[in-house]
């Protein structure tokens, strides 16, 4: 799906991109990232073609997944630190 695609679909749910990454807890660095490449990943295309429909069926999907209580994942270390923290386990 190309990125012009998905954005229209938000639009057809009624969201913005923030809003989407907030609801599904994901990086809004990661899905802006898919501009450049112009397309969406499969999985992004299906949650938000599932999004618009739900929308237009009045199905509430934000409450939907607000009940799944996803997590966010967050960046352990980065880069050399975290093999510099491995390194000195391993000395230990």
């Amino acid at each position: 799906m190309t990125f012009i695609d998905f954005k229209k679909l938000l639009l057809d749910a009624e969201m913005s991109i923030p809003k989407f990454t907030e609801l599904i807890k994901v990086s809004e660095k990661n899905i802006q990232a898919y501009k450049k490449k112009k397309r969406v990943p499969n999985t992004i295309a299906v949650i938000a073609t599932c999004f618009a429909k739900m929308n237009k069926e009045e199905i509430d999907f934000k409450t939907l997944i607000n009940d799944l209580e996803l997590e966010k994942k967050e960046k352990k270390g980065a880069g050399f630190s975290k093999k510099k923290s491995i390194k000195e386990k391993t000395k230990k």
